[in-house]
């Protein structure tokens, strides 16, 4: 959503790294957010490769963002591991406008990347493995923890956007207003979120 909220072209870039279902649903996320908000949103998706060395290749990583950007893309959002750091250097290439705006941005992953590139990245989708470690151990303590596969989502706090000083004047308040409320709507299941992964 942010990144539809941002983008002055309604194309929108995805940097993937390996092409496989788990990176698909990173990409679906992003493609249904950014409709949510304009419906007319074009994705340009792309990913390194079928490999293991889809996630360390940064110059394949910049080349597809610039040819997304010669697309038309000015924000793309990457999940590809040491591949996505060509995406900064990408949007970096464009510099910023006149009023200290970057002129392309970038959405980092897994980890608050906003301090990479200040200016450039947009914001960050961050899993919050703190949370998880945190509930757990608190299940551990308090000897109720099941063993099993545990699933920490928006609902439980185990993802999220990273805001901080590098970008919080990159985002309107309106903007985190919008994104905030469709957070509670997804936990509620008023909006349905697809998994790419689902059979």
């Amino acid at each position: 959503m942010i990144a539809a909220e941002k983008s002055k072209t309604g194309v929108l870039g995805f940097v993937g790294g390996m092409d496989i279902p788990l990176i698909h649903r990173f990409a679906k996320g992003y493609e249904e957010g950014a409709k949510a908000v304009n419906p007319d949103a074009k994705v340009v998706t792309n990913y390194v490769g079928v490999t293991d060395g889809a996630w360390n290749n940064p110059g394949k990583g910049q080349e597809l963002a610039l040819s997304q950007i010669e697309q038309g893309a000015d924000v793309i959002f990457t999940a590809a591991g040491n591949s996505g750091l060509g995406v900064f250097d990408a949007v970096e290439k464009y510099g910023k406008n006149a009023q200290g705006e970057a002129n392309k941005f970038v959405i980092g992953v897994d980890s608050n990347q906003n301090g990479q590139r200040p200016g450039f990245v947009l914001t960050s989708m961050v899993k919050r493995v703190d949370n998880a470690v945190y509930d757990v151990i608190k299940e551990v303590l308090g000897e109720n923890f099941k063993g099993g596969f545990h699933v920490f989502g928006l609902d439980k706090d185990g993802v999220a956007y990273a805001m901080d000083e590098n970008n919080k004047n990159l985002i309107s308040p309106e903007i985190l207003q919008k994104v905030e409320e469709a957070r509670g709507k997804i936990v509620s299941g008023e909006i349905k979120v697809t998994d790419a992964m689902a059979k």
